[in-house]
């Protein structure tokens, strides 16, 4: 059975992810399919560090402004559609690249998700609210006498994964751990090759310090502003991101511009190290020690990269 090539690129948000997918896709005859969970979002351009349009290069691009800010997209839906979309991707003879930094999304992809309960909007709301009301620390605890190893593995700063699993613990009636890996249906058909970025830490730290500053200085707080204007209620799960959080925090008076900036500079740093601790877990992952727009880092990836697709590097024709 041949199987067709897919390549997955991993790696810590501002690590250069987008700069590889869209070289890749240039030289390989690709379309991207965005695995960022804000980027789905329309209006939050800035600070997802959505690309552009000017600046994407005629390549399709998939599940980018897909959803209205209060509009809900779980893993299983994104694994039902993201497989849809490599389908057809790969019959019009394209590579399909998986770029983003939700790890859950790809995974769910990839291996495919267990058999846990659906959504209850209601009780998601009433755990959304005390999240807002006493820290992610309290759902941290709640979570912890109803699934005590779940606790262990999610971090306690990570509201959305700890909602979702005290949601599934308290519609399931058993701990979500116990519905791990049942039932789970893998991606078949195709050969995945997965593209890790991993730059030393200090300079990933000041990558994410200064396109954070970037980020503020060109219109993220306008931005928000104008998204709050549409009527959109700001405890909406896209406005809990690192960066809006804090610009909302910012319109409202609880802190400084200034706190704002550093406040999201370090909630950012260290969503970047869960990411990253997330992604070491993954499976055949071929790492490289740099960012995803250094062309030293290009080339080797290109060069790993070829021989698996049909035409070498060098006989790729322009993407149409």
């Amino acid at each position: 059975m041949t199987h067709r090539p897919v390549a997955a690129i991993l790696g810590a948000t501002a690590s250069g992810k987008s700069p590889l997918a869209l070289l890749l896709a240039a030289r390989f005859q690709g379309e991207i399919l965005n695995c960022d969970s804000l980027q789905m979002v329309r209006h939050f351009d800035i600070g997802s560090a959505k690309v552009p349009v000017e600046e994407r290069q005629g390549i399709p691009h998939h599940f980018l402004d897909i959803l209205e800010p209060d509009e809900q997209f779980a893993a299983g839906e994104y694994m039902r559609q993201a497989r849809a979309v490599l389908d057809e991707v790969s019959a019009r003879g394209k590579l399909p690249i998986v770029v983003g930094g939700t790890g859950f999304y790809l995974r769910a992809l990839l291996e495919g998700l267990f058999p846990g309960p659906t959504r209850d909007p209601e009780l998601r709301r009433r755990l959304r609210r005390r999240a807002h009301q006493k820290g992610s620390a309290y759902v941290h605890r709640l979570l912890r006498r109803l699934d005590a190893a779940a606790a262990v593995r999610i971090h306690s700063n990570d509201t959305p994964k700890l909602i979702r699993a005290v949601e599934v613990c308290l519609l399931a009636r058993r701990p979500v751990t116990e519905l791990f890996g049942q039932g789970r249906a893998a991606l078949e058909g195709y050969s995945v090759l997965k593209l890790g970025l991993n730059p030393p830490r200090e300079a990933l730290y000041a990558r994410i310090n200064e396109r954070t500053q970037w980020m503020f200085d060109h219109g993220l707080v306008e931005e928000v502003r104008g998204i709050l204007l549409k009527g959109y209620a700001r405890d909406l799960p896209p406005f809990q991101s690192h960066g809006y959080r804090q610009a909302v925090d910012f319109l409202e008076g609880r802190i400084s511009l200034e706190e704002a900036i550093y406040h999201a500079q370090t909630r950012t740093r260290q969503y970047a190290k869960r990411q990253m601790t997330w992604f070491r877990k993954e499976t055949q992952v071929h790492w490289f020690a740099g960012f995803g727009d250094d062309p030293t880092v290009q080339e080797q990836i290109c060069a790993l990269l070829a021989p698996s697709l049909r035409a070498p590097v060098e006989k790729a024709q322009p993407h149409a």
